[in-house]
């Protein structure tokens, strides 16, 4: 068994990086959970491996204001209160297991991402993206901020070290709204309707969070495919 083990290691590191693609929305707390488990699963197998996020737009008629949470729930899937306190609870646990804090409030509302998936890509051009996604996930789910502000936005920017000035500018100006449009629809072209979406050496899509012990299964298994 402790032969198995070495060379199913051997052979992790002798590979090339392997490539993810996680297709996404910072509004989706699955796309948290979902990335925790692979990041856990990622590092109990040892995988090299390099991370590119791609936007999704839950919500792209959204108003500016955005709307309460669980009204949107309740409105857009038929929920009811209940059911929707339920998934509350569920998800919370479920990012208490990977170290991610959830903390819901009546006043939880729902944003339109569109700007904030331009500043991300604005934030990959100075190699920033993950850790942008990071905080801004954080910002959300955690700390209740209104992504949908601008001035917002770029706060968080400032705070992991990004220039604020500028990523105010990249919002006012709408500078990354083609590329983001683009981005979005090539998902769509592809068949993600939902998130997270990973894809792995942009061949293998693996659809939905999956848990820290079937992630590792499935780096396990595309370990043993040929590059």
């Amino acid at each position: 068994m402790e032969n198995s083990k070495q060379s199913l290691s051997e052979q992790l590191l002798s590979k090339q990086p392997l490539q993810i693609d996680i297709v996404s929305d910072v509004v989706c707390p699955w796309c948290i959970i979902g990335y925790r488990q692979l990041a856990e699963a990622l590092e109990q197998t040892n995988t090299p491996h390099e991370i590119h996020w791609h936007p999704f737009e839950l919500n792209p008629n959204m108003p500016p204001e955005g709307q309460n949470l669980r009204e949107h729930i309740i409105e857009k899937y038929g929920s009811t209160a209940q059911d929707s306190e339920e998934s509350r609870i569920r998800m919370t646990a479920a990012g208490a297991e990977v170290g991610f804090e959830f903390q819901f409030t009546d006043d939880t509302r729902m944003h339109n991402t569109f700007n904030l998936h331009q500043l991300l890509h604005w934030a990959e051009q100075q190699g920033r993206m993950h850790d942008l996604k990071q905080a801004l996930f954080t910002a959300h789910f955690t700390n209740n901020r209104n992504i949908s502000d601008n001035a917002v936005l770029a706060d968080i920017a400032a705070e992991i070290g990004l220039n604020r000035t500028e990523a105010l500018a990249v919002l006012e100006d709408q500078r990354f709204a083609k590329e983001i449009r683009e981005s979005v629809q090539r998902s769509q072209e592809q068949g993600i309707q939902s998130v997270p979406a990973v894809i792995f050496n942009g061949r293998h899509l693996v659809s939905g969070a999956q848990g820290v012990e079937n992630y590792t299964s499935i780096l396990k298994q595309l370990a043993e495919i040929p590059d």
